[in-house]
């Protein structure tokens, strides 16, 4: 196989250039339909004349259909992409790019997609569906629960979700207290959300990200937070993202002391409400109620979503505190940490 593509692509290096681009065409039209022609163009950066032709030809090979709404995959469409994207990986080299990374970073499993989601917001919705392919893979075949944090990596997931007869029936609950951010990205919003699309239940934590000692000794003992939080100590599985330190704390709307403490001890990710420095270390630790990087160790399953060369600081560093996790991610963060 990889000696085939080697002499493809000194031979007909044409080929692999098309072919390559009408992957992205199938890939895209997949995580937008219906998909109208010019916005296709747009996201893709290509002209309209020169998609116009290719949509053609997909559609002719009956792997695009048109309609007034716009472009969608066919039946034999979604069975060619997936049986390509097995192919692209060898042929774009992600493969050993896979298997670099994980040996680097110690993780588990690690999964790439194309592209970098800093400078595309498909690409997020990319590792979305990895994610969702790994979820349903590692399902157990009863009793499942999931954790899930909050952020826009895991809104992907949740928006990349469809109903399935094997998630009827699990429960969604959030890993954590919301973040004062937008809603759409709280954990309790995703939760609800997943749940929604799987045909799942959900069970909601209703108590801030963030709080203070006296607070949190006030909460921790009501009773329905407790029964919640037994639930979330029950978890079959996690999903969660990987944040930027200082964007993190932001959000949080943390004090200035806290900001100056991070920026001297130089913090670089953030995860479960603790922040770590380039190393890897605990350098600061947020009072709030959720899971603890303390409660990971007894759940089977634990998946990171987190991608762009904006955060692969953020991904290394986490992941040398946790280095048995599943890792989605994208081409971007991964090209930037093996570049380190």
């Amino acid at each position: 196989m990889n000696v085939l593509l080697d002499l493809q692509k000194k031979l007909l290096p044409d080929l692999i250039e098309v072919l390559g681009q009408r992957f992205r065409i199938l890939r895209f039209i997949r995580l937008m339909q219906p998909i109208g022609r010019r916005t296709l163009a747009t996201n893709l950066d290509m002209s309209e004349r020169v998609l116009r032709s290719e949509v053609t030809f997909l559609k002719e090979q009956g792997l695009v259909a048109f309609a007034a709404s716009g472009m969608t995959l066919t039946d034999d469409g979604h069975n060619l992409l997936g049986q390509l994207e097995v192919v692209m990986k060898e042929v774009f080299q992600t493969r050993s790019m896979e298997e670099e990374l994980q040996n680097k970073l110690g993780v588990s499993e690690l999964h790439i997609v194309p592209g970098d989601s800093d400078e595309y917001s498909w690409v997020q919705k990319e590792m979305g569906r990895a994610c969702v392919n790994l979820v349903k893979q590692k399902m157990a075949t009863r009793d499942n629960i999931i954790a899930i944090t909050g952020g826009t990596s895991i809104a992907a997931v949740a928006e990349m979700l469809v109903p399935d007869s094997n998630l009827k029936e699990t429960l969604f609950v959030p890993a954590r207290g919301g973040l004062g951010e937008q809603v759409e990205n709280q954990a309790n919003t995703i939760c609800a959300t997943m749940a929604r699309k799987a045909m799942g239940t959900y069970r909601l934590l209703h108590v801030p990200d963030q709080l203070s000692k006296e607070a949190y000794e006030s909460l921790i003992n009501e009773t329905s937070v407790v029964e919640i939080l037994e639930l979330i100590h029950s978890a079959t599985m996690v999903i969660h993202g990987i944040g930027e330190a200082k964007m993190m704390a932001e959000r949080r709307n943390s004090t200035k002391e806290v900001l100056k403490k991070l920026d001297e001890k130089k913090a670089v990710a953030e995860a479960f409400g603790y922040y770590f420095n380039q190393s890897g270390d605990i350098i600061h630790k947020v009072l709030t109620i959720g899971l603890q990087l303390e409660d990971l160790k007894n759940i089977p399953d634990i998946i990171a979503v987190a991608g762009g060369t904006s955060k692969a600081k953020a991904i290394q560093a986490y992941m040398k505190q946790r280095p048995n996790e599943v890792l989605v991610t994208d081409e971007g963060a991964a090209k930037a940490i093996l570049n380190n």
